[in-house]
C-alpha cells in the first residue's frame, strides 16, 4: 500500500453546508482548475473542496506516481472530524481513475461519484495524445500559449491552466505515464457500488472515455450511467462549461 500524503485544498461554499463534495483534477492541472464545479455546487448549497494531487499544484512531491498512490491520497480525504463519507466526489481524467480505485476499495468513501471524461483505460493513441499535450504545456507554460491553443476558454481557465503547468513537477507528470505501464482500472470500475455518472466528452472532438473499450466495460456495471457533452473535448468544463455544469446538476437532482 503506497504511503499517502496530505493534499492541500481550496474550498467553495459555507462551512455549515450539509452536503460535502470533493473535486479531483486531471493530469497536469491543479485544484483551482475545478472552479466551475466549486462555484456551481456552492451556489446549490454545497461545500466543495478541491485538492491538488501529489506532484501537482502545491501538493507534496514523492517518488511514487502510480494510480494506486494517487488513490491512497484520496482515501485519506474525508470531511469532518469523524471521517464521514463524502456526499459526492467529482473526478476528471486522472482524478476520475484515482477516484474509482478509492471507492472500489472502500464503498463508504463517498455516497456518489461523478466522473468527467475519466481515464479508466487508455489506448496507446490516448497515451500519445496525453504525452504530446503535456509536452506542449511544459514547453511554454504561458497564458499566451494556453490562449492560442484554447481560444474559447474563459480567461480564468487560461490563467489557471498556465499556472498549473508552472506549478506541477514535470518529472511527476512524466512519471505518472512511465510508472503506470498498463493504464487500466476497468476491474476496479466493475467493483464500484455507489451511484456513478460519467459526463463524457464528445468522441467526434476527442474523448478518453466515450467510444473506447472502457465505455463498454463500465456498461456492465448497473450503477453507472453516462451522458455526453456535445462539441466538447477532454475538458468539457472548460470547452462547454454551461452544458457540463447542467449535466452535473441534473445528475444530482
Amino acid at each position: 500500500m503506497p504511503a499517502p500524503v496530505v493534499l492541500p485544498r481550496l474550498t467553495w461554499g459555507s462551512a455549515t453546508a450539509s452536503r460535502r463534495a470533493l473535486l479531483v483534477h486531471g493530469l497536469g492541472s491543479n485544484g483551482a482548475l475545478m472552479w466551475r464545479y466549486g462555484v456551481a455546487l456552492a451556489e446549490a448549497g454545497w461545500r466543495a473542496d478541491a485538492v491538488d494531487l501529489r506532484g501537482h499544484g502545491t501538493a507534496p512531491r514523492t517518488l511514487d506516481y502510480t494510480l494506486a498512490a494517487y488513490a491512497a491520497d484520496l482515501a485519506e480525504t474525508r470531511p469532518g472530524a469523524v471521517a464521514e463519507p463524502w456526499d459526492l466526489v467529482v473526478g476528471h481524467s486522472l482524478g476520475g481513475a484515482a477516484s474509482v480505485l478509492s471507492v472500489a476499495d472502500d464503498p463508504s468513501w463517498t455516497r456518489r461519484l461523478v466522473l468527467i471524461d475519466p481515464a479508466i483505460a487508455l489506448t496507446d493513441r490516448d497515451r500519445t495524445i496525453v504525452r504530446d499535450s503535456q509536452t506542449r504545456s511544459f514547453a511554454d507554460p504561458s497564458q499566451d500559449a494556453v490562449r492560442a491553443e484554447h481560444p474559447g476558454w474563459h480567461e480564468q481557465d487560461v490563467e489557471l491552466k498556465a499556472l498549473a503547468a508552472q506549478q506541477a513537477s514535470r518529472w511527476a507528470v512524466e512519471q505518472t505515464s512511465a510508472q503506470n505501464h498498463t493504464w487500466d482500472v476497468s476491474d476496479a470500475a466493475l467493483r464500484v457500488q455507489v451511484p456513478t455518472h460519467v459526463i463524457a466528452s464528445d468522441p467526434s472532438v476527442y474523448s478518453i472515455f466515450a467510444g473506447k473499450p472502457a465505455e463498454h466495460v463500465v456498461a456492465r456495471n448497473h450503477v453507472f450511467t453516462m451522458s455526453i457533452v456535445e462539441g466538447a473535448g477532454h475538458s468539457p468544463h472548460r470547452d462547454a462549461p454551461d452544458a457540463t455544469i447542467s449535466a452535473l446538476l441534473r445528475t444530482l437532482g
